[in-house]
């Protein structure tokens, strides 16, 4: 399986990365657009959502408010933006605030798990909560900043070093875990994971991000401040990925999907980026890096 994980990452890992650097933000919009969509018709499945026609009305209601987002932030024919990104900024400080009721959530695990409609409806509103502010987030860091190294835009390399954090403190964690994993972190949500590999996360993800953040034009004074962003970042990461696993819990799956080879589905791969990339973005905002 490990053999398998890894071909999958360094197919999947040179696509993701050109995407990212060399694409427009319109381009991204529209391809995170897709992706998380993926990831969202799956997170359906964990919500018991068996009804097709149901689940496609959902998906349709959710992309079309990512549409009427874009719209309302679109430009006038001078070129001057009538909401420039202040949506995408509401959703993404949304998101937040979601990631840490989330949080709250998963120290009550019994929580929304008796497969009522009750419960469909808290996770399908988490669903929406996860999504569409994890979507505006990724635009949110992409479309900003001025031309940078390799003449591509400093959105586009924050946006890689985000991403970096999340894809850094994951692989971390797996081998801490693996080596030297002793005391579990959430038993009951997640077996597999430890402490230990918490820490090994947290240590590669926050080197990660001191380091893409070089290449995104980070100083020296900015350095701290985008430690502590990408250690923030992957604590949420985790609450992001517990999360799912509590869904999986509830329904008794051990993947969202099986999309993608030794990985799972989508949403198995973008768990930890949808609690991550909100506050990356806002983090950024606040610390002006």
């Amino acid at each position: 399986m490990t053999r398998t994980r890894l071909l999958a990452a360094l197919v999947m890992a040179p696509v993701a990365i050109s995407a990212i650097l060399l694409l427009s933000t319109p381009w991204i919009t529209a391809l995170a657009a897709v992706i998380f969509l993926i990831g969202l018709w799956e997170w359906f499945d964990l919500a018991e959502i068996d009804d097709t026609l149901s689940r496609t009305v959902l998906l349709v209601v959710h992309a079309a408010l990512m549409v009427a987002i874009v719209w309302a932030s679109r430009t006038d024919g001078l070129g001057a933006t009538q909401a420039p990104m202040v949506l995408f900024k509401i959703a993404s400080l949304v998101g937040v605030i979601w990631w840490l009721l989330a949080f709250l959530w998963l120290q009550r695990f019994n929580f929304a798990s008796d497969h009522r409609t009750y419960a469909r409806m808290f996770k399908l509103a988490a669903a929406a909560l996860s999504v569409i502010p994890a979507w505006a987030a990724l635009v949110w860091i992409h479309a900003e900043g001025p031309v940078g190294l390799l003449g591509l835009p400093d959105g586009h390399w924050w946006l890689l070093t985000a991403l970096a954090v999340v894809w850094a403190a994951d692989s971390g964690a797996y081998f801490a875990g693996r080596k030297f994993g002793m005391l579990k972190l959430a038993p009951r949500v997640s077996p597999n994971k430890t402490v230990e590999g918490l820490i090994g996360g947290a240590f590669a993800g926050v080197a990660a991000g001191v380091g893409f953040s070089l290449l995104a034009g980070a100083t020296t004074d900015q350095l701290p401040w985008v430690a502590l962003v990408s250690f923030v970042a992957v604590l949420f990461s985790v609450v992001g990925d517990l999360f799912e696993s509590l869904l999986k819990r509830h329904v008794g799956v051990k993947d969202s999907g099986h999309l993608i080879p030794g990985h799972g589905g989508i949403l198995d791969r973008i768990d930890g980026v949808l609690a991550a990339l909100p506050v990356f973005a806002l983090g950024k905002a606040i610390f002006g890096f």
